[in-house]
């Protein structure tokens, strides 16, 4: 077990991840880019500091950010973690950022001695919150069994599945797989209303059924309430991910009609506007397609958790 930790990426995850930390017993020190956001986490233990390099002399730096740019930059930009004359022993990143990206951070870390174990996950904030996510890890066994216990502080399961990029492999074809079945769920939602059935009453049917999942039954209430305010994943993120899963599905050589039509649709989301929404929302522009102005349901449902 390593003897301090660092987190770097207070957005809704990190923010969720950071405090089942805290929760757990595990003393952290904590930045942000807009240090408001880490002030909460004091009263959960968490030391507040104003730079990264003040993260440096820790053991474990975990990092929680959007893009492989942004991830970069935390790390060797001005200032940034590595840059220092100190160095953590150990990065841990839960970015979705893409494979290639991915190697060559872990060139540059440990060409500096420092080692990087990639641990992505599955969930939004509400599944982190509740202690829930699954934590999909990759990167030396021996790295990863060192800090397994700080990995199953913040999640209901932790598998370590091989040696360097494959977690992020495997993040890729999770989020590919996340539009593709909402772009599938909106189609046939639509279908059915504009057909006459209520659309929580189709839903309903669907969750019931050898199709339901966890996944389509945390949707059903945003999907007949039309809550797209309730945030939990944004049309651009998903954009991010549908290219990165069609990239990695090129240097594979593997075909993914579905994924590219799906990606289309998302990036027509981004560029009407559709910006700090749910992906969701892409009901409402299925619904338009087909000539169908969507109202609530009025279907009164426990608030769900997804992954």
């Amino acid at each position: 077990m390593s003897a301090s930790i660092g987190w770097i990426g207070l957005g809704r995850m990190g923010e969720a991840m950071v405090k089942r930390l805290l929760k757990a017993g595990h003393a952290a020190r904590v930045w942000n880019r807009t240090a408001a956001k880490a002030q909460p986490l004091v009263e959960y233990g968490a030391q507040v500091v104003a730079s990264k390099l003040d993260l440096a002399s820790c053991d474990t730096v975990f990092t929680m950010v959007s893009t492989t740019d942004d991830l970069k930059d935390v790390l060797f930009g001005e200032g940034g973690l590595v840059t220092g004359a100190k160095r953590p022993r150990v990065v841990i990143d839960s970015s979705s950022i893409s494979q290639e990206g991915s190697a060559e951070i872990r060139a540059q870390l440990e060409g500096l001695g420092v080692a990087y174990l990639c641990a992505p996950v599955s969930g939004n904030a509400k599944v982190a919150k509740a202690g829930k996510l699954l934590v999909v890890a990759s990167g030396p066994k021996a790295l990863y069994d060192a800090n397994e216990a700080y990995l199953a502080a913040m999640a209901r399961k932790v598998m370590w599945v091989g040696e360097g990029e494959l977690a992020r492999v495997w993040k890729i074809a999770h989020n590919t797989m996340f539009g593709v079945i909402i772009q599938n769920l909106c189609e046939i939602t639509v279908l059915a209303e504009k057909a006459g059935i209520p659309r929580h009453v189709f839903l309903q049917s669907i969750n019931d059924s050898v199709l339901g999942s966890m996944y389509t039954r945390y949707k059903t209430p945003m999907l007949s309430n039309l809550t797209f305010d309730q945030v939990t994943f944004t049309p651009k993120l998903l954009l991010k991910d549908m290219d990165l899963g069609l990239g990695a599905a090129k240097a594979h050589g593997v075909a993914m009609p579905a994924a590219a039509a799906t990606r289309e649709s998302v990036a027509r989301m981004v560029g009407r506007g559709y910006d700090d929404i749910d992906f969701a929302a892409l009901l409402i522009e299925t619904a338009a397609d087909a000539g169908l102005s969507l109202k609530p349901d009025g279907l009164t449902l426990s608030d769900g958790l997804e992954s």
